[in-house]
């Protein structure tokens, strides 16, 4: 198949994408894609954003504080003059059991995971554009199975929520041609793995049908189909890429 005949997954010609956690496996990706799509990229991180291009505003945000929340997004506004996707991959994993877990981590997972999806949701939905605005959180598979002592309660908590908060805006935001969507990744060759042993890393392949984990760009392939047209009746979803861990029902 020639290049010119291949389907397109995502125009995002003349777009504007907010990106946060754009530091990381995903997010980078994300980008990415949305650079060769056509987009111009607001993206975040707590450290610098590793990109050179000038259609990328790269900004440093705590996205736990509302104000740089509201500051950033305000930003990228401000330079690129609109705001179609805002993809919050932004987040946090904790460990261990749950009786021996600090209320002090727990507070600081639901809040880096769940509260900042709120505060990036909160901001961006008077700057996005109505119709055809799309907002995409990051879940994770312990969203539905529960998880693990190799994450933790409060991860596996975050993520389930997070589940709900989508389905809630996707029902208050229809009527302005705005979607909502979760993607929950499984287990994902990405840095955030590097914590794990080499006898937790072969347990953990050991519980995937597939047999490997899920790579970042098949994430943000995932994401950008659910920005695109394709996906323009679909709104409220939760998008499984766990390599069979979670079989949906």
């Amino acid at each position: 198949m020639s290049e010119a005949s291949k389907p397109t997954l995502l125009d995002a010609t003349g777009r504007v994408a907010f990106v946060t956690g754009a530091t990381g496996g995903i997010g980078q990706a994300v980008v990415r894609m949305m650079l060769d799509a056509g987009a111009s990229v607001a993206a975040t991180g707590r450290r610098a954003v590793p990109f050179d291009d000038d259609r990328v505003l790269p900004l440093t945000l705590e996205v736990t504080d509302e104000d740089a929340v509201a500051s950033a997004v305000q930003n990228c506004v401000d330079k690129f003059g609109r705001l179609d996707y805002v993809i919050h991959m932004a987040g946090t994993v904790g460990k261990g059991r749950l009786d021996q877990m600090l209320l002090e981590d727990w507070n600081k997972i639901l809040a880096t995971n769940l509260t900042s999806a709120f505060l990036i949701l909160k901001h961006s939905y008077k700057h996005i554009t109505k119709p055809g605005g799309v907002a995409v959180l990051c879940g994770s598979s312990n969203g539905y199975n529960g998880g693990s002592y190799l994450s933790g309660a409060a991860y596996a908590s975050s993520k389930a929520a997070l589940t709900n908060l989508t389905r809630y805006c996707a029902k208050e935001w229809a009527p302005d041609g705005v979607r909502a969507h979760l993607i929950s990744p499984g287990p994902v060759d990405t840095p955030m793995l590097d914590r794990l042993s080499d006898e937790q890393h072969d347990g953990l392949k050991d519980a995937l049908p597939l047999g490997h984990y899920a790579t970042a760009d098949e994430c943000a392939g995932a994401i950008l189909f659910l920005c695109s047209s394709h996906a323009a009746s679909m709104t409220g979803t939760n998008t499984n890429v766990s390599s069979g861990l979670v079989l949906d029902a």
